[in-house]
């Protein structure tokens, strides 16, 4: 192995794994001591040793915490080789299904999950924000894209349950820090770029660069492009591999949906394909973007010759996807959803899918989240207040920060507007005046945390779950 990556080296071992946190150490595992942000992995080196790690994969600074004895592999640059080395000790597990990456500021999780709708949880697999499922089966993962150990390592489980397709959901971080290198997806989905990280990426147009980077021959196959933002046109035009393209705003497209209506329990569209094609596609989601992320996802199945009719039915029978405008009932007259909208273009798509629906007011639970983006909280409050009735806004995440600054940033934007804005510090009362306002025809939107199970105030995480506190909110006024 050291010779093949021109690496100096000490020892043998026979490597059977590998590994980049020490809790994830199994016996006969590669350990990979790299440096990070705070603190350089080569530390953890002699825990990594006890608890099975058989060599050591490091730098020239990690080098000098590995035990004296232990196996190990020097390169400058370690993390580059890590993809690579990953797939070879799995023994390239992806070449045996399917794999479609699903990038987007806002859509991959809902675009996963009704990939696995459209084929069946039984032949497929999914990897994203609210976890890895196998078969249908939850299995452990991290991270919305999880580091290329990781990463291989449950590819090599889908080989083993003879999964036909994983739909992934790629961040932009994971593609900047090489994650899902060392494999290439057979189709790469773009699906919409907004606002968003522009704590990690220095502007928009490097945020755009690393997703747009997916549709590159080093990553996939071939691509699936919306073209409904500019973004999408620039990528469709640009991009270095065979694309289809989808439209939902009467753009040309190989696929177009036409005919989107808007309907209490989702919506409907006619789906126009390549060589005459026409689906009926049923979205269990309101929201013409939904539409958007069905359409990508029967054009990438078929892309890979499945048949679109038969992607449609599947899609048509989702229950939905967790935190993704999803309805909270208690008998109530007035509609509750629940969304993960947390960035400036999502929040207005949500409130926008839901104003037709909504014979009285929409109100909307809004915050942002510390430790992130500054420059977007007064652009959530912007939004949320030009397309909403009543804001209230809340905290989110706070993390380190203080919880009343990030509000005050939030209500500079939301200022000025037609709407209602109220300040209610702590979620659980925010949420809890916005049910006890709402009237028959109302909407209640509680914005931001979705799926998310714990809320981190003062970098400590307290149990939270949105839909659960607004069902007992609902509860308690019934």
């Amino acid at each position: 192995m050291a010779r093949q990556l021109g690496a100096r080296a000490f020892g043998e071992a026979e490597v059977t794994g590998l590994s980049l946190n020490t809790a994830d150490v199994v016996p006969g595992d590669l350990y990979a001591a790299l440096p990070g942000s705070t603190t350089h992995g080569g530390r953890y080196a002699p825990q990594a040793v006890s608890e099975g790690a058989v060599a050591v994969l490091t730098d020239a600074a990690g080098l000098q915490c590995v035990p004296d004895d232990v196996p190990y592999i020097v390169l400058e640059n370690p993390r580059a080789v890590l993809p690579e080395l990953a797939a070879e000790l799995y023994d390239h597990p992806t070449k045996a299904f399917t794999t479609i990456g699903i990038t987007g500021t806002q859509g991959k999780t809902t675009s996963t999950y009704l990939a696995e709708a459209a084929l069946g949880a039984d032949r497929s697999a999914v990897i994203g924000t609210i976890g890895t499922r196998i078969g249908g089966v939850p299995a452990r993962s991290a991270l919305t894209t999880p580091e290329a150990p990781a990463l291989q390592a449950l590819f090599a489980v889908m080989r083993e349950e003879d999964v036909e397709v994983c739909a992934m959901e790629v961040s932009s971080h994971a593609l900047a820090q090489g994650r899902v290198d060392g494999f290439t997806f057979d189709v790469g989905v773009f699906l919409n770029l907004g606002r968003d990280h522009l704590d990690f990426h220095a502007d928009m147009e490097e945020y755009f660069a690393a997703k747009a980077s997916l549709l590159t021959p080093q990553h996939a196959n071939s691509g699936v492009v919306v073209v409904d933002d500019e973004y999408g046109r620039r990528l469709a035009t640009g991009s270095t591999v065979p694309v289809v393209t989808v439209s939902t705003h009467g753009d040309p497209a190989d696929w177009r949906a036409v005919d989107v209506v808007a309907h209490p329990t989702g919506t409907t569209a006619r789906l126009l394909g390549p060589e005459g094609v026409e689906v009926d596609l049923s979205v269990p989601l309101p929201g013409t973007f939904n539409v958007a992320n069905a359409a990508a996802v029967v054009a990438a199945l078929a892309v890979q010759g499945h048949d679109p009719q038969e992607a449609a039915r599947g899609i048509a029978e989702s229950a939905g996807v967790p935190g993704r405008m999803e309805r909270v009932d208690a008998g109530q007259d007035f509609t509750a959803v629940v969304d993960y909208a947390h960035k400036p273009d999502a929040v207005v798509a949500v409130l926008d899918a839901l104003r037709p629906m909504t014979t009285g007011r929409l109100i909307i639970v809004i915050g942002a989240g510390g430790d992130r983006d500054h420059g977007k909280r007064p652009l959530m409050g912007a939004a949320a207040a030009q397309h909403a009735d009543v804001v209230i806004v809340t905290d989110d995440n706070p993390r380190t920060e203080e919880p009343g600054a990030i509000r005050a940033a939030v209500l500079r934007g939301a200022r000025g507007t037609s709407a209602t804005v109220r300040e209610v510090a702590g979620r659980k009362a925010a949420i809890a005046e916005a049910v006890a306002m709402a009237g028959p025809g109302d909407t209640v939107v509680i914005a931001g945390k979705g799926h998310e199970r714990g809320q981190e105030i003062a970098g400590v995480v307290h149990p939270f779950d949105d839909r659960d506190v607004l069902r007992e909110c609902l509860e308690a006024r019934a």
